[in-house]
């Protein structure tokens, strides 16, 4: 028995969907999970593989693939069909895992990540993608609210399954525990998802798939070296920023020309896709910095364990969780959504520059409602983004309208790390010596973040000064998100509010999607 669900598609979601949507919060869990697993084995992974120097491409090598494969998938998806993409992407994820878990050196690790990056770069824009066929937009929100509870349940659970599995079971099942949770994944989506099948007469555009991987390696890279491998002002980042550069250039001229451009420029000429995707870009500047930065400082100021110290971070997951559910029922309810992202601009402003305020006597209580109302905010704009850059383009673009809006928070992630890690570590550094002098200004050098272990072995003063300089580090990191941030509230005045697609059907509404068949779950 097959049930058609489409646009017009009104009251109780049939059980093979909601099926399906079971399997799409498995595979963004993988997806999110993943990094989060691994940088908790780090430690372990480096003491048996050796290779510390190569440590940081363990990460690095992901990130690129990632973003990399992004924008690809999306476009793959909507010339050969969505399904198929999509299950591909997961099994290259988990060819790239179950290699990882098999690695005898940090060479093999790195490389082997990199095929899970490429892997990944379609797990998330499968995932968005597929919801934006099967879920018309006005119904849509409730349901990228529970991927944003999936997310922020990844971002607290990971670091815990981490620890555990690699205490227990050892490093290689943090790679491993990938196989199951898949292999289900792959079983939901190919006994119930049935989308009409495409087969587009255009080639694929390597050339602009080319130009645009080097442009966002050329980023990525620099984003990643800068302040750290190489001095921004080194010749090697200049030669990175010129390549890419030119290569994004190029890549821009050339999407005028192609008959089947990997991104279509066209869809920036809506005001709303370019504002959301300006708005997503500094949303994910936003919560990687802090989710980088508040551990750091709780566990440098507050004295937390490396476990306590994701648990500390409930009061915003916790938030962006209750907050992305809510404004995703609204949206459903009452097709009105523009209130979102100037309530979350707004939020994020405020959240940010109470985290700016804390210093060495902040309370844990104290932090935690500042780290709140920063959840309050992300949660109005971490999925609203979404569903209003997918209403802004035609259904023929819902793939590469997904895998763009991945693509711009993935890189503003990456420019949050790096930009507000470069300002921490430079705060940190100028602290130290000043209240440390030689002393802090060489223990600072190579690195403004050290461990718990280290931390405990240090004298009284010395960690007082070290205390001191990560507050001052998190103020200066903070006060430029918060800067960062009002750019959202600025973008979000601008939005225009159209009618979410999927409500009920009118003769003057146009809406004309195609109808998506689901087969129904034995």
């Amino acid at each position: 028995m097959a049930d058609t669900v489409g646009s017009g598609t009104e009251g109780k979601r049939p059980r093979s969907v909601r099926v399906v949507l079971l399997a799409l919060m498995i595979a963004m869990m993988l997806a999110m999970l993943d990094n989060m697993i691994v940088g908790t084995a780090m430690p372990t992974i480096v003491g048996e593989l050796g290779g510390l120097e190569h440590l940081s491409w363990v990460v690095t090598g992901y990130t690129l693939a990632t973003a990399a494969s992004t924008p690809i998938w999306g476009k793959v998806g909507d010339m050969y069909g969505r399904k198929g993409a999509f299950l591909s992407s997961i099994v290259i994820f988990l060819i790239g895992s179950a290699l990882s878990g098999m690695a005898q050196n940090m060479g093999e690790l790195i490389g082997f990540r990199a095929v899970q990056g490429l892997g990944a770069g379609g797990l998330m824009v499968g995932v968005m993608a597929i919801i934006g066929d099967l879920i018309p937009p006005r119904e849509r929100g409730k349901y990228t609210g529970m991927m944003a509870g999936v997310m922020a349940l990844a971002m607290i659970g990971g670091p815990l399954v981490g620890g555990t599995i690699t205490d227990n079971w050892g490093w290689r099942w943090s790679f491993y525990i990938n196989l199951p949770l898949g292999a289900v994944a792959l079983a939901l989506v190919s006994a119930v998802l049935h989308l009409p099948k495409k087969r587009a007469q255009a080639r694929i555009d390597y050339l602009g798939v080319a130009l645009l991987t080097v442009g966002i390696t050329a980023i990525v890279l620099v984003t990643t070296w800068g302040g750290s491998e190489y001095a921004w002002t080194s010749a090697r980042i200049m030669e990175l920023i010129s390549i890419g550069v030119a290569a994004l250039i190029g890549f821009g001229f050339w999407q005028t020309k192609a008959a089947e451009p990997v991104v279509p420029l066209h869809m920036f000429g809506s005001r709303n896709f370019t504002l959301m995707s300006l708005i997503g870009f500094i949303t994910g500047f936003v919560m990687f910095g802090a989710t980088l930065y508040l551990p750091l400082y709780q566990q440098s100021v507050q004295g937390a364990s490396a476990t306590n110290s994701g648990l500390l971070l409930l009061p915003m997951l916790g938030a962006m969780l209750v907050t992305s559910m809510v404004a995703g029922r609204v949206t459903t309810n009452s097709g009105r959504y523009k209130i979102f992202p100037v309530a979350g601009g707004a939020l994020m402003i405020v959240g940010l520059y109470l985290l700016s305020l804390m210093d060495t006597g902040t309370t844990r209580l104290t932090s935690g409602v500042y780290m709140a109302v920063l959840g309050l905010g992300m949660g109005c704009l971490m999925q609203v983004t979404m569903l209003v850059a997918q209403n802004s383009v035609e259904m023929k673009d819902m793939g590469v309208a997904s895998s763009s809006s991945t693509l711009f928070r993935t890189l503003g992630s990456s420019f949050g790390v790096a930009i507000m890690g470069a300002l921490f570590n430079n705060r940190v550094q100028h602290v130290m010596a000043e209240r440390a002098g030689a002393v802090g200004k060489h223990m600072t050098e190579k690195s403004a973040a050290l461990d718990a272990k280290h931390l405990k072995m240090l004298p009284g003063p010395i960690r007082d000064a070290y205390q001191h300089a990560v507050s001052a580090g998190t103020h200066s990191a903070f006060l430029l998100g918060a800067a960062v941030a009002v750019v959202v509230l600025i973008a979000a005045l601008f939005v225009k509010e159209v009618p979410l697609r999927g409500g009920k059907p009118s003769a003057e509404s146009g809406d004309d999607v195609a109808p998506v068949q689901v087969v129904e779950a034995v």
